[in-house]
């Protein structure tokens, strides 16, 4: 039985524009940190980085990321998406977003304290994870090919 009536399509909006907050923030960070690990340690540059990192981390990904899933269970009540196989796997990669985010705060946190663990090409690649996986969710949700 639906309970949001009049405010599922008001719901659905702000998971779909809070998703494109997220995924912009998700884009970027990792832009950020190959920008980032090219300054040298303790510069005025660094500071400057870490600040931006901060900033963003702060203001669009950890609010968007709450945001997100808030809505999202509202939709997945509402909905019964708990019976549609196409579901199953945009959980499955919305959760690996999820521990994405949690990586690039965690990543954040590093290059703040000096360190540098990847490089450059492995920051390169792991830009690529949110737009496969969003490829993969947005294929699952509007094609339903399960």
């Amino acid at each position: 039985m639906p309970y949001l009536g009049a405010a599922y399509l008001w719901v659905k909006a702000a998971h779909v524009i809070f998703v494109i907050f997220l995924m912009a923030g998700l884009f970027m960070m990792p832009r950020f940190f190959v920008y980032h690990q090219q300054c040298p340690v303790g510069s005025d540059e660094d500071r400057k980085w870490i600040e931006r990192e901060k900033r963003l981390l702060s203001i669009i990904l950890n609010p968007s990321i709450i945001l997100v899933w808030v809505f999202g269970l509202m939709l997945m009540v509402e909905i019964g998406a708990w019976h549609f196989g196409w579901f199953h796997i945009k959980l499955l990669f919305v959760l690996g977003l999820s521990g994405y985010h949690g990586w690039i705060a965690g990543y954040t946190k590093k290059l703040a304290s000096g360190q540098r663990p990847l490089s450059e090409r492995q920051l390169r690649l792991l830009n690529e994870i949110p737009g496969i996986a969003a490829a993969v969710i947005v294929i699952a949700v509007i094609v339903k090919p399960f």
